[in-house]
C-alpha cells in the first residue's frame, strides 16, 4: 500500500505541474491575441476605421442613397 501512495503523490505533482504551465501557457495566449489586436472571447481581430474614413464613407453610403432615390423617383421613408 505505501507503493500506491508514492505513485498517487507523484501523480498530484505531476498534476500540479502540469496546471501551473497550463495557466503560464493561457497567460501567453492572452498577451498575443492582445498584440495582435484580437478580442479573446470571439478571436475576431478589432477592426478600427480613423474619423475621417468614417466620414468619407458616411458621405459615400449617402451618395448612394442619393443617386438611388433620383433615379427611382421614390422619396425617403
Amino acid at each position: 500500500m505505501a507503493e500506491l501512495g508514492a505513485v498517487l503523490g507523484q501523480l498530484k505533482q505531476e498534476r500540479n505541474r502540469l496546471q501551473a504551465e497550463l495557466r503560464q501557457l493561457d497567460q501567453a495566449i492572452r498577451a498575443l491575441t492582445r498584440v495582435a489586436g484580437r478580442d479573446p472571447k470571439t478571436g475576431k481581430a478589432k477592426r478600427t476605421f480613423s474619423a475621417a474614413a468614417r466620414k468619407r464613407i458616411a458621405a459615400a453610403q449617402k451618395a448612394r442613397w442619393a443617386k438611388y432615390r433620383a433615379g427611382s423617383g421614390k422619396s425617403a421613408a
